[in-house]
């Protein structure tokens, strides 16, 4: 074992969740980001995980990494950026720690972050996403879960790590008009539903199992409900949907679409996009102007609003039939002819 794993021990079971207060949920995407650069450069290199050195983490290889990531394992720019987010953080780490890395560490922290395209955000239609929620068989124990699932992340707008971690104590008693959720960034909101998601909640916990986790939603085993399972369930689901709806079987539906799906519906609702930032738990308004560029509501206002530049009347005249028979026979390069 070399000095790699004591320090990547501590960056992420003492450092992250105690000095920095990080949630498990970053805890964890770290700990798969080395995951995935440890195998690569054990491959690279010849050599097992253990026994790689600090020293061998160089620029070069963790850009070759970054590259490989890219290009074999389909991930986008954004999420070469969370990678790289989590190496930078560790040997942000190493420099007050291991003063003879530190030339090392400015290096891998001048790596350059990889600009992103802004695309349009994808969601559902009020129909499709209704053909969504009718998808789940309410005749099942499975299937009331399941439709309490969606309508909890839609009627929310949650992300699927929020949605996952609820806990028993994050409803409102009895009557589970509310909900306590406990964003990113530690950003904590209390979000009202409506009736119809609040009959689906009561439907699952009257038939929800009692021996378990804490956490609201439970798998098969009784343990709680991971974001790979409900990714699962949520392309079930679609698929089943998109039996009747065919203009389903066009979209990727993802659990970040429901949220996209909630924020452009609450948008067009209230044309105000405080309350859907504040709906959605963004830290600034800066992160919901995305549904603003994917509303064409205020575009269109504007373009009422302005004045078109007009256009000068004409009439089309059309050519003498004798000149253009004339000028064709003039450009005729057929002499014989």
């Amino acid at each position: 074992m070399t000095a790699l794993a004591p320090h990547l021990t501590t960056f992420l079971r003492e450092h992250l969740p105690r000095e920095r207060r990080a949630s498990p949920h970053t805890c964890e995407a770290y700990a798969y980001s080395f995951q995935l650069l440890l195998c690569f450069a054990a491959s690279r290199l010849r050599t097992t995980p253990s026994r790689i050195e600090i020293e061998q983490l160089d620029p070069p290889l963790l850009l070759a990494f970054l590259e490989h990531i890219e290009r074999e394992r389909g991930n986008s720019a954004r999420t070469r950026n969370a990678r790289l987010a989590a190496i930078k953080a560790f040997f942000r780490f190493l420099e007050y720690r291991l003063p003879s890395c530190l030339d090392q560490a400015r290096r891998v922290r001048a790596i350059p972050m990889k600009k992103v395209d802004e695309a349009l955000v994808s969601h559902l239609s009020r129909d499709e996403m209704q053909a969504l929620l009718d998808a789940p068989n309410p005749r099942q124990v499975s299937g009331i879960r399941d439709r309490a699932m969606l309508h909890l992340a839609f009627a929310a707008g949650l992300r699927v790590s929020e949605l996952v971690s609820i806990r028993l104590d994050q409803i409102d008693g009895q009557t589970v008009t509310s909900i306590h959720v406990m964003g990113k960034g530690r950003r904590e909101r209390v979000l009202p539903l409506w009736k119809e998601t609040t009959a689906a909640l009561k439907a699952w916990l009257a038939v929800r199992p009692a021996s378990g986790d804490a956490e609201l939603f439970l798998n098969a085993m009784g343990r709680a409900m991971t974001r790979a399972g409900f990714e699962y369930i949520l392309a079930k689901h679609a698929a089943t949907a998109a039996q009747k709806l065919p203009s389903l079987a066009d979209k990727r539906i993802t659990p970040h679409v429901l949220r996209h799906t909630c924020a452009m519906h609450t948008l067009k609702a209230t044309r105000d996009v405080r309350k859907v930032s504040l709906w959605l738990g963004h830290a600034s308004l800066q992160s919901t102007e995305i549904y603003l560029r994917a509303d064409p509501t205020e575009k269109l206002e504007a373009l009422a609003a302005m004045a078109p530049p007009s256009l000068k009347p004409g009439r089309f005249a059309a050519p003498d039939k004798l000149l253009a028979m004339l000028k064709s026979i003039g450009r005729s390069t057929n002499y014989v002819e």
